[in-house]
């Protein structure tokens, strides 16, 4: 296989990140990553505000992790999340033409399946098969070639506001690259840092970004269940505004320097430093009333999950249990608090499997997502032969994608 060059692009609520990676033909389906960027976020609330700023984050982003990789990209993977992604079942079936099912018979059920009526405001994201039912026999995971004169599927259909995906294809667009495919945010993240045998006995990945939290649920190696919460780091970030009457870059500081997500963990007895209500003036706060306030938004969240698993009977089937991802789960004492109300294993997932090159740098949970767009590119190519960028021709595409957006 020729070098084919693989890029992801996670436009998120404080910062867009954007990974390169190769793909070459490694005997183990790896990819390595050669280039990584980072930029602030300023356009984006869950969904695109603020189209001209958004369009700037992408191409700092994209341009640092060109800059790296010594190389140019066309296409590019994005991630696309927020509250207004919404999940349902759908059905499938077909009569099998010749007593053998074919792939057009598996093509034909999947377009059934899909052909489901939505309203103009809506977009169709992914179909993602859950099981096939052979003449009445359900958990088949591979069809073809069986005897058969009935098939069906149940997939989960997944959509976005319509106008949500359109601003962001703009900005990327406007940024000067050609957008491949819209992936849903925990469907590449859970790529990048779920296992194949987790997904077989059953676990659900909580991504905790700073806008929303992203829960997916994998069970027999299929996605069962996924949901958006709009609860993330910037709503722990403004409870302290309020608890502690300090302005929010202060509340954040206060987070990242003296949060703990689990208060038990917290000497009664400590205090930290905050600014007072004058210019100069200093406070002394109990850093046990920061814990405090953060656990109990965190413990809000965390059983508004458990809440939602146990409603869904995923929670008890869940045997590789719980992994916290996405950078607003590495607030100290998250891990712990997680274990106590779910009662189960918890892990942080970071992105391992599947990469190697800069892999030590991106072995951090706020890196998950756009790790696992390159993975999913990787994915998609083996399959169908399209969606990388060949080395050299970067520059030439992206000029045409700026040409078609403006004229």
């Amino acid at each position: 296989m020729s070098s084919i060059l693989l890029a992801g692009v996670d436009v998120g609520t404080t910062k867009t990140t954007a990974v390169i990676a190769e793909l070459n033909g490694d005997p183990r389906l790896r990819v390595k990553v050669l280039g990584i960027g980072q930029s602030k976020s300023a356009g984006l609330r869950r969904v695109v505000t603020n189209i001209e700023e958004t369009t700037e984050a992408v191409k700092a982003a994209l341009q640092e992790a060109e800059v790296m990789a010594g190389h140019n990209v066309s296409r590019v993977y994005v991630a696309i999340g927020g509250d207004h992604i919404q999940a349902c079942q759908s059905l499938g079936v077909v009569r099998v033409g010749n007593d053998e099912i074919s792939r057009q018979d598996l093509e034909r059920v999947h377009d059934v399946a899909r052909a489901v009526a939505l309203p103009p405001d809506r977009e169709l994201l992914h179909a993602l098969p859950q099981q096939y039912i052979v003449d009445h026999q359900q958990g088949i995971k591979d069809p073809v070639g069986m005897a058969a004169t009935r098939l069906e599927t149940e997939v989960l259909v997944v959509t976005c506001a319509a106008t949500a995906a359109e601003n962001i294809r703009k900005a990327v667009q406007r940024a000067g690259y050609c957008v491949q495919e819209l992936v849903l945010e925990p469907l590449s993240s859970s790529r990048a840092v779920l296992t194949e045998d987790e997904k077989e006995v059953g676990v659900a990945m909580i991504e905790m970004g700073a806008g929303t939290t992203d829960v997916t649920a994998y069970l027999d190696g299929e996605i069962m269940y996924t949901a958006v919460f709009p609860i993330g780091g910037e709503t722990v970030t403004n409870d302290l505004v309020r608890g502690l009457s300090v302005p929010f870059v202060e509340a954040c500081r206060a987070k990242e320097q003296f949060g703990i997500a689990c208060a038990q963990m917290v000497d009664p007895q400590e205090t930290v430093e905050l600014p007072g209500p004058s210019p100069n003036q200093k406070r002394h706060v109990a850093r046990e009333l920061i814990a405090h306030i953060i656990e109990q938004r965190m413990d809000e969240l965390f059983g508004l999950i458990h809440a939602d698993l146990l409603k869904k009977d995923l929670l008890d089937r869940l045997g590789a249990g719980i992994v916290l991802t996405g950078g607003a789960a590495t607030l100290r004492g998250t891990l712990e608090l997680a274990q106590q109300v779910f009662a189960a294993p918890v892990r942080y997932g970071v992105p391992e499997e599947g990469i190697y090159g800069l892999s030590e740098a991106l072995r951090r949970p706020r890196f998950a997502t756009a790790a696992g767009l390159v993975l999913y590119g990787a994915d998609r190519y083996r399959e169908t032969g399209k969606g990388g960028s060949t080395i050299g021709s970067g520059a030439l595409s992206r000029a045409a994608a700026w040409l078609k957006e403006f004229f």
